[in-house]
């Protein structure tokens, strides 16, 4: 079947409307290839980057504003310990022989309670110097008083009364020195026998025990320079309340001081909180860890704590660093306080020729570099104590790829 025919004026008008079409098309079609070959042009000046709202970069980019936090939180670590004004080490003034042992680890003593017994060569010779001392004594004062009495009746002469109160007088200060020896033990003169009784000097529960019956022990035990014989007999305390030694570094110093309060936590007891106190702070640094010891306390009237823990230790440091009254969002730059402290994300920070910068969004699409002072760390957050005011909006992702902008420009 034949095609059918178009006349020619049909012919031209078509003709005419393709050219008409073609031609409208042609520049839209340039347009839009100029259009993808050109993306949005981002500006860098120095530490600013201007990075248009349309720009794929800006894909790459998140934000948050920094907010003001009124306690910078230390952390340290530490051990516990016996507190020191309530424990002592305990022992042998003189030397002897173990025979008895009175008390048990975990016991309870109050003052004078007998520890153990030791028979001691030495300690029967002071007792036997005390109870010759009062014999002598009772026998120069009888001697004194008779010549007195035969002295006022003229049958007795004045240097015999004179001799035998001096003798007198010499007999005394020797039985005074003899119990004297003997307080030092701390007994009071009574039977020779040779037993000496290891008392107790204050009250506690005894912690440590190192001592069997039947062990030789010697006076001069302290002054050895084997731990094992230097280690006491006994060491009394109260575990109601103990010390903890603190590793200060030379960074935190300047934020710690007597009085503070710390929060003590333990892997024994994960869930719960121990508070204490800060007592004492170190005048020197450990020339191995170039660290200052502190020592605080803490109460353990529930008995939980045992010494030697090693436990974290959280300081809260609520200076003078406290958050503004007031936060303008709109104007960050008065919010700008000497001292202000604020908080943002760790990875918000990176570091270039041993200083830290973050970058700030001054407006949408606008970014600048600036330097900050950081804090304390923890929990992917960072204290930043200098170069942030408290409402300023850190780029939090992509920060990197920011400071690549600038450095390319630079090259």
């Amino acid at each position: 079947m034949p095609l059918p025919t178009i006349s020619s004026p049909l012919r031209a008008l078509l003709g005419g409307a393709l050219s008409v079409l073609a031609a409208l098309a042609l520049p839209a079609c340039h347009e839009e290839k100029k259009t993808a070959a050109e993306p949005p042009e981002i500006k860098i000046e120095s530490d600013k980057v201007s990075v248009p709202l349309g720009a794929p970069q800006q894909a790459a980019l998140a934000v948050e504003v920094a907010k003001p936090v009124e306690k910078t939180i230390i952390r340290l670590t530490g051990r516990l310990v016996w507190d020191e004004e309530k424990t002592v080490r305990i022992f042998s003034s003189v030397a002897g022989r173990v025979s008895k042992i009175n008390v048990h680890l975990g016991e309870p003593v109050a003052v004078g309670d007998p520890l153990a017994t030791m028979f001691s060569v030495d300690f029967g010779q002071a007792q036997a110097d005390a109870s010759k001392a009062q014999a002598d004594l009772k026998l120069a004062g009888r001697t004194y008083a008779r010549l007195q009495d035969l002295f006022e009746h003229g049958a007795a002469a004045k240097k015999d009364v004179e001799a035998a109160e001096d003798d007198f007088e010499n007999k005394k200060a020797e039985h005074q020195r003899a119990l004297a020896r003997l307080k030092l033990y701390g007994v009071e003169a009574g039977t020779v026998d040779g037993l000496f009784p290891l008392r107790s000097p204050l009250s506690g529960v005894v912690v440590e025990k190192s001592i069997n019956p039947g062990q030789e022990v010697r006076a001069d035990a302290q002054l050895a320079n084997d731990p094992k014989l230097f280690a006491p007999l006994f060491v009394l305390s109260d575990p109601r309340r103990l010390s903890v030694v603190l590793d200060v570094t030379e960074l935190d110093i300047a934020n710690l001081k007597p009085g503070q309060t710390i929060e003590i936590r333990t892997r024994a007891y994960p869930d719960r909180v121990f508070e204490g106190r800060i007592e004492i702070i170190g005048q020197s640094l450990d020339p191995l860890t170039r660290a200052v010891k502190a020592r605080g306390f803490v109460d353990n009237s529930e008995g939980l704590l045992k010494a030697e823990m090693y436990v974290g230790v959280e300081v809260a440091d609520g200076g003078e660093k406290t958050a503004p009254t007031a936060v303008d969002i709109h104007d960050p730059a008065k919010n700008r306080t000497p001292g202000t402290p604020v908080e943002i994300a760790v990875k918000a920070v990176f570091s270039k020729d041993n200083r830290h910068f973050v970058f700030v969004e001054k407006s949408p699409g606008k970014y600048e570099r600036q330097s900050v002072e950081l804090g304390v760390e923890h929990a992917g957050r960072v204290c930043v104590t200098d170069g942030l005011a408290p409402g300023e909006r850190v780029v939090t992702e992509g920060g990197l790829q920011l400071q690549a902008m600038t450095e390319g420009s630079k090259d």
